[in-house]
């Protein structure tokens, strides 16, 4: 699928793995004790806006025990085969004394990869969802809860091309936020960001949403799916992985990146949808990785000089370039120069926009999609493979 790509500004995750990654000697690490648990209950946001106040006292109070924090790190036997990998790539490079302490045959001990970042409880029986570059570094996994009790946790898979990751801690009873819509998600919509900035537990900063299906080019993945909820609340190292809220308290995404030139936040931040985070983290946790379906095709994203160029109605959409033979869309009927301008019922203005719809169809369902073919609208049901 094509993309445009472009460069606003340089862009970091924030806080691939907190955004402090460093590097500690390694230590016999001591057992962890793990409390009795006490009751937990399931947290609910309310099903009505408050339209009299918009104030974030309710959201914060139903969000912030269901964010967590997570702390990551290699294990000595990670780190002995990043390190031989990296020898093996560069082998001058550690010849010094830095690795030796100036004696040839004593190898200095080995350090080890540590970081920490944000998760939100996914399920009440101990699934967490939280940024595959929080964990992807590392094997050994410290998930600490709102109310302090802190859980060994094991990976149970991830998707690199929407940056998301499935944890899994031996807990029940777990508190749970209610899920929004990120597609009713309006621009100017009051939103509050939830995590650890710089391992400050359960800190919230609020804003509003920016802009919706922004395509970032910062997941650096093959077929790489962007289309992120941007807003103005300020996301830190460490924020990555925690929630992003409405006013009501109700799941809207997952923060995951900020534009930024410092590594520190400047204006604007970036989450995944949460309709698209819901079918990932399911397929995760089912089956250790998301099934995701394919049109077989290639686009070209519309604009308006191109639509003079082409004498093309319509100077918002998506340009089917090629199709795939026997793939999904040219089975349901596409053709070449076709203009995609919808898909479920959701404007296509350029690539994020469909790649959301896409993100979250699996093989075997399917997307209805309203083209633009010679000045004609025509619906088509895109059986995804």
């Amino acid at each position: 699928m094509f993309k445009r790509l472009t460069t606003i500004f340089p862009f970091i995750l924030a806080g691939a793995a907190g955004g402090l990654i460093t590097f500690g000697l390694v230590r016999a690490a001591g057992p962890v004790h793990l409390p009795a648990e006490p009751p937990a209950q399931l947290v609910n946001a309310s099903s009505g806006r408050n339209a009299a106040s918009q104030d974030f006292v309710h959201a914060a109070s139903v969000s912030m025990p269901t964010v967590v924090h997570i702390k990551v790190s290699e294990s000595d036997e990670m780190a002995k085969k990043r390190i031989h990998q990296e020898q093996q790539r560069n082998p001058w490079g550690f010849m010094d004394e830095d690795f030796f302490f100036g004696f040839p045959q004593q190898r200095q001990r080995i350090q080890r990869l540590e970081g920490s970042g944000s998760g939100v409880i996914f399920s009440q029986d101990g699934y967490i969802v939280t940024n595959n570059h929080v964990v992807s570094f590392a094997d050994r996994f410290d998930v600490t809860l709102y109310d302090k009790r802190t859980f060994k946790a094991n990976l149970i898979g991830t998707d690199p091309k929407t940056d998301l990751a499935v944890l899994k801690i031996d807990a029940d009873r777990l508190p749970l936020l209610t899920f929004g819509d990120s597609d009713k998600a309006q621009i100017g919509e009051w939103v509050m960001a939830v995590g650890n900035p710089f391992d400050l537990t359960s800190t919230v900063t609020a804003g509003i949403i920016s802009a919706k299906g922004r395509d970032i080019d910062i997941i650096q993945t093959k077929d790489a799916m962007e289309a992120f909820i941007q807003t103005d609340a300020a996301v830190n190292p460490g924020n990555s992985g925690g929630a992003l809220v409405n006013i009501d308290g109700e799941l809207l995404g997952i923060n995951t990146a900020i534009a930024t030139k410092t590594g520190y936040f400047s204006g604007y931040s970036f989450a995944i949808p949460v309709n698209m985070v819901r079918r990932i983290a399911e397929d995760i946790i089912s089956f250790g990785y998301y099934q995701r379906g394919k049109m077989g095709l290639s686009l070209v994203e519309l604009d308006g000089d191109l639509a003079h160029e082409l004498e093309i109605p319509v100077s918002q959409g998506l340009i089917v370039k090629e199709l795939e033979e026997g793939g999904a869309a040219e089975m349901a009927g596409l053709k070449p120069f076709d203009v995609i301008v919808e898909a479920n019922g959701q404007p296509v203005r350029n690539a994020p926009d469909l790649m959301e719809q896409v993100g979250r169809t699996k093989p075997g369902e399917s997307i209805q999609m309203n083209v633009l073919r010679e000045g004609k609208y025509a619906r088509y049901t895109i059986r995804m493979r």
